[in-house]
């Protein structure tokens, strides 16, 4: 069976705080290390989806409502359940990720 879980691809997070939250896979690591023997992914996601907004409320509202709260933690395979969907490219999901991570 091939690799499926790669840098891009989008999972539902099953298990944790972040349970049922869509994320992104930002780095994974099928051989597991000395810390974590286990095959294991580093991901992002949105904690908190922006609210709905409509025309009747004020500017302040709108923004409060407009918040997007983001959330980067690794997970343990089992927890995850690859989508089909990969948004983009697989480049730009690595910049900014230290090479030993």
């Amino acid at each position: 069976m091939g690799k499926f879980m790669k840098p891009g691809k989008v999972v539902m997070v099953l298990a944790g705080r972040y349970a049922g939250r869509k994320a992104v896979i930002v780095k994974n690591i099928d051989d597991g290390t000395s810390d974590r023997p286990y095959s294991h992914a580093l991901v992002s996601g949105i904690d908190r989806y922006p609210r709905k907004v409509t025309t009747t409320m004020g500017k302040k509202k709108v923004a409060k409502r407009s918040k997007i709260k983001a959330f980067v933690k690794v997970y343990n395979y089992n927890h995850l359940m690859p989508t089909r969907s990969v948004p983009g490219g697989h480049g730009e999901y690595r910049m900014g990720v230290p090479a030993d991570m």
